[in-house]
């Protein structure tokens, strides 16, 4: 038998382990993954970002907004963004209601200014008008092409140190300090305790190479939990009373947003939205093998446009803008390459409706330890960066270092950005930077002027 058909052989054994119309879907093969693969990692994913369905309602509610109402939106917009992302971008990107978003939303937009609720969603509803038509126009392609490289890697390590940070506070690992602003927790509590053996367990079960692992240290801490007492299993399991999106459904008022003058308000949206996004789509692409020696990313273009409608149809459901959420490297981290994984996280947020009190068992010290590998995973991207040439390697510091310090994305980004842009520029290099770069360092600027 020729090379030839050694290979034609082994091709075909490859597309007979994954269904025909799952490959014409989603393109398995060419990504070398499988079906079974996909689907751990989807469950992984969503057994990491389920936690936005109790905690976005209550920090909505604090808004105004009707609890129930607050349930539904923020589930039904999670499906209808992720579907999207899954289906016709081929993304394995799950997206939800955006974490800080939310609470720029409640606590300042809403609170912080007197404003109703509805006009809130009214200025969400303009942000997300505002990224089509920088989707469409091509310039938030453009914006992200013109990323230097070494800013990209960056922005993958400053995630990964980032969503450790959350692992750890979340697992009550590390405490705030008043002197220190940080220190180390009662770790022989039971919760950091349950915390660091769940992580020993995902730790070796990866270097094992098990796959769900994840998974399995996840039901090993609840399960734990539970015999301990710290975790109490539902009362029932199914709920068969759906919530309704009635009270809020196309309530926004995108005329008293106007109005109103909420310029900085819109600005800052736009802002913070985009850069947080492009930050987790960049690193999370890039750690999925989405990304070419160039920069480009497979399926950003609809990726991008899905985003933009999402947020729009979340602001009319009832909810804030939507994001790509950096749990998503817990499924990437388990062979997650194409939209099946995004498919099978909507699916089972959709399937959270009837199971609401079963989710809510899961404790976040439980979550905590995948979240730290993870971090550690994304660490190798630093490999790419060469930290000989300190106008580059400043900047990077910068943006890995600020993502955890700040407790955001969007902050670090505004740092390697500034700093690439004036430090290049202030030594004679400027014929590296691109001119977009200066455009949104003007943008990262005027931010800071009219932040409310």
């Amino acid at each position: 038998m020729t090379n030839l058909e050694k290979s034609g052989e082994k091709e075909i054994v490859k597309t007979k382990a994954n269904p025909v119309w799952l490959e014409k879907l989603f393109h398995l093969t060419e990504r070398e993954t499988n079906v079974k693969t996909e689907i751990i990692a989807g469950i992984t994913t969503f057994m990491a970002m389920s936690y936005i369905i109790f905690v976005n309602p209550m920090i909505l509610s604090d808004a105004g907004i009707p609890r129930e109402a607050a349930i539904g939106a923020t589930i039904f917009a999670s499906v209808l963004a992720t579907v999207l992302f899954a289906l016709w971008a081929n993304m394995p990107i799950a997206v939800a209601p955006g974490m800080g978003l939310n609470a720029f939303f409640a606590y300042t937009v809403v609170l912080g200014h007197g404003l109703n609720w509805q006009t809130g969603l009214g200025a969400v509803f303009i942000s997300g008008v505002v990224f089509f038509v920088l989707t469409i126009t091509g310039l938030r392609k453009k914006i992200i092409q013109c990323i230097p490289n070494v800013l990209k890697s960056a922005i993958s390590v400053g995630i990964g140190l980032f969503i450790a940070f959350i692992g750890f506070k979340q697992a009550g690992i590390i405490v705030s300090h008043k002197e220190n602003l940080v220190a180390l927790g009662e770790i022989t509590k039971p919760e950091p305790l349950l915390a660091l053996i769940g992580f020993i367990v995902v730790a070796v079960l990866t270097v094992r190479k098990v796959k769900g692992a994840a998974i399995m240290s996840i039901f090993l801490v609840t399960i734990l939990g539970m015999i301990i007492g710290i975790v109490h299993p539902p009362k029932s399991i199914i709920s068969f009373s759906l919530p309704s999106i009635s009270d809020t459904f196309l309530k926004m008022d995108i005329l008293a947003a106007l109005h109103y003058g909420l310029f900085s308000i819109i600005f800052s949206f736009t802002m913070v939205e985009l850069f947080d996004n492009l930050g987790s789509m960049v690193g999370l692409s890039k750690k999925a093998g989405l990304m070419d020696e160039k920069g480009n990313i497979e399926g950003l273009d609809k990726a991008l446009i899905a985003d933009s409608m999402a947020t729009m149809a979340s602001a009319a459901m009832g909810s804030t803008a939507m994001n790509a959420y950096v749990e998503n490297a817990t499924g990437i981290a388990e062979g997650g390459k194409t939209g099946l994984k995004a498919l099978v996280v909507a699916f089972l947020f959709l399937l959270s409706l009837l199971f609401t009190p079963l989710i809510g068992v899961i404790p976040s010290f439980a979550t905590s330890p995948v979240l730290i590998l993870v971090g550690a995973f994304m660490l190798t991207e630093i490999k790419n960066i060469s930290l000989n040439d300190y106008s580059d390697a400043i900047p990077v510091f910068l943006t890995i270092v600020l993502m955890p310090l700040t407790f955001s994305i969007g902050e670090g980004l505004t740092f390697g950005f500034l700093s690439y842009t004036i430090i290049k520029l202030l030594t004679n290099r400027a014929k590296e930077i691109h001119w977009l770069m200066y455009i949104i360092s003007a943008a990262f600027i005027l931010s800071f002027i009219f932040q409310v």
